[in-house]
């Protein structure tokens, strides 16, 4: 983990902007193509929920804005993030999973069955306040949703991404998805969104070199 420096950061000026707003999020919701994504995961017999919480930690690492989080008016940024995704549990519940990140998906696999097993047996809402290295994901594959808006604190504003996905839909010969993003627009601007789904849609482009031999 690196401090950033503010005198000398170039958004400075929009951190110092955004950082005052009440409410200093923003959100993109983007139509993702899943089809040769879902094709190797069912193929495969790979647990589509572990995978896709694969690709998004994967993009979010890759993208230095999106490990970078506001701590009491400073900026530090994060070599590593994890997914901390919910899991469905009994009566229609959920419970909070946090997924160490690794770069090799066979590795960070193995970890999320034994995470997912383990709070399914034992759900947990508990989290520390003082953790933030986390990305927070959901699955809402009940609805093909346009829009979607993630609860955070305010008082001081949250500074932690948040990531969503929604039910599939067909759109011609192409499978896709809803995929929503939500972050501290004092940390990031479109275009680093940008960036980050078009890293997301390259992975899901090519699921056999990314996901690699199971």
């Amino acid at each position: 983990m690196r401090h950033i420096h503010l005198g000398t950061w170039p958004r400075r000026e929009l951190f110092k902007v955004f950082s005052t707003w009440d409410y200093p999020h923003f959100s993109m919701c983007v139509n993702v193509d899943m089809t040769a994504f879902y094709h190797v995961v069912k193929q495969r017999g790979i647990s589509f929920t572990v995978a896709t919480v694969y690709i998004l930690a994967r993009a979010a690492n890759a993208i230095p804005e999106f490990r970078y989080r506001i701590r009491q008016g400073e900026v530090v940024e994060h070599e590593i993030v994890h997914p901390s995704t919910t899991i469905l549990t009994n009566e229609d519940l959920f419970s909070f999973c946090k997924i160490d990140y690794v770069e090799d998906f066979s590795e960070f696999a193995a970890r999320a069955a034994d995470k997912i097993a383990c709070v399914q047996e034992h759900p947990t809402l508990e989290y520390d306040p003082e953790r933030d290295d986390l990305l927070f994901m959901t699955a809402i594959p009940w609805v093909s949703f346009t829009s979607f808006m993630h609860p955070l604190h305010l008082h001081p504003a949250d500074s932690l991404p948040r990531f969503a996905w929604g039910k599939f839909f067909e759109e011609g010969k192409f499978l896709k998805m809803p995929l929503s993003v939500q972050a501290h627009h004092a940390l990031m601007d479109g275009i680093h969104m940008g960036r980050f789904f078009a890293k997301v849609q390259g992975y899901l482009q090519q699921p056999g070199i990314v996901l690699g031999e199971i």
